[in-house]
C-alpha cells in the first residue's frame, strides 16, 4: 500500500494560499512517490472563541477545494460537523473527515458514509484504540469501506494531549488504513485565553514514531507562515521543513519493508 499524506492548511484562508501550499506539497510527494490528498477545512465549527476565525464562506470555500482537485490532480477532503453537510461537501471534495470529538455522532458517521466518499475517522481524544471499532462499523454499515482511523493523541489532564506509541499498531487491529494526525497530536487545549496552544517541535518525532510502528499515512496541517495564519497557528508544521519529516520518516519505512 503506497503511503498517504493528507495536507494542507488548517482552514480555507484564500485562493493564492491554498494553490501555493499544493503545490509545494505535490512537488514534495510526487518526489518521494507518496499518495498525497489537499486538506482544507472549508468551516471552522469548533472555535474555543466566539470571535475566532471560521470561513471564508461555505460555496467558496468548496469552489477552491474543487478547483485545487482539478488544477493539481489530486484527491481533497474536508471536515464536516452536521450530518447535512456530508452531501453538500462531497459535491466537492473526494473524501470527508470526523472531528474527533464528533468521532460518535452516528448520523454524522452514516452521512458521511452515504455519500460514497472515503472516510477519516479522527479518533476523540477519550477513546481508546480499541474503542474507534464502533464508529469504524458505522460508516461501514453503510456498505462503505473506504473507511481511515486517525490516531490524534489522548487528553491528558486539561491542557496537554500526549500519544501513545502504541495505539497505531492496536488500530490496525481494526483491518482499516490508520493514519497518524502529526499536528493535531502536538496541541495544548483550554488555554485560558482561548486560543488552542501547541509544540510544533514535536511534529517530526510523533511521525517518525508512528512510521516506525506501521501507520499508513500522516495528517499534517502545513502553512508557509504559521504565526500568520488565520487558524491553529501554533500546531501547522512550517512548510518549508514538510520535505526533510518526509524524508527520514520513509527512509525508516523503507528499512522496515
Amino acid at each position: 500500500m503506497k503511503f498517504t499524506l493528507i495536507a494542507g492548511p488548517c482552514a480555507i484562508e484564500d485562493r493564492e494560499m491554498a494553490h501555493h501550499i499544493a503545490k509545494e506539497v505535490k512537488a514534495i510527494c510526487d518526489d518521494l512517490d507518496i499518495h498525497y490528498i489537499f486538506k482544507g477545512s472549508y468551516r471552522k465549527a469548533n472555535r474555543s472563541r466566539l470571535d475566532s476565525f471560521t470561513g471564508i464562506g461555505d460555496t467558496e470555500a468548496l469552489e477552491i477545494l474543487k478547483e485545487i482537485g482539478d488544477t493539481y490532480g489530486l484527491e481533497t477532503i474536508t471536515d464536516i460537523h452536521e450530518s447535512h453537510e456530508a452531501a453538500l461537501a462531497a459535491h466537492y471534495v473526494d473524501h470527508l473527515q470526523i472531528p474527533a470529538f464528533l468521532c460518535r455522532q452516528t448520523e454524522l458517521l452514516i452521512a458521511a458514509g452515504n455519500t460514497g466518499k472515503g472516510v477519516n475517522i479522527k479518533k476523540g481524544q477519550f477513546l481508546s484504540p480499541e474503542a474507534m471499532k464502533f464508529p469504524v462499523e458505522k460508516v461501514q454499515s453503510t456498505g462503505n469501506k473506504q473507511v481511515w482511523a486517525c490516531e490524534r493523541g489522548v487528553s491528558f489532564g486539561y491542557s496537554d494531549l500526549i500519544v501513545d506509541a502504541t495505539s497505531v499498531a492496536r488500530m490496525k487491529e481494526l483491518g482499516v488504513p490508520v493514519i497518524m494526525d502529526c499536528t493535531h497530536s502536538v496541541q495544548k487545549p483550554n488555554r485560558t485565553e482561548g486560543v488552542t496552544g501547541g509544540d510544533p517541535r514535536l511534529i517530526e518525532t510523533i511521525a517518525l514514531s508512528a512510521i516506525a510502528t506501521g501507520a499508513d499515512g500522516f495528517f499534517i496541517e502545513t502553512h508557509p507562515a504559521p504565526h500568520t495564519a488565520a487558524s491553529d497557528p501554533h500546531t501547522m508544521l512550517e512548510l518549508s521543513k514538510l520535505r526533510g519529516i518526509l524524508e527520514k520518516c520513509m527512509k525508516v519505512r523503507k528499512a522496515l519493508n
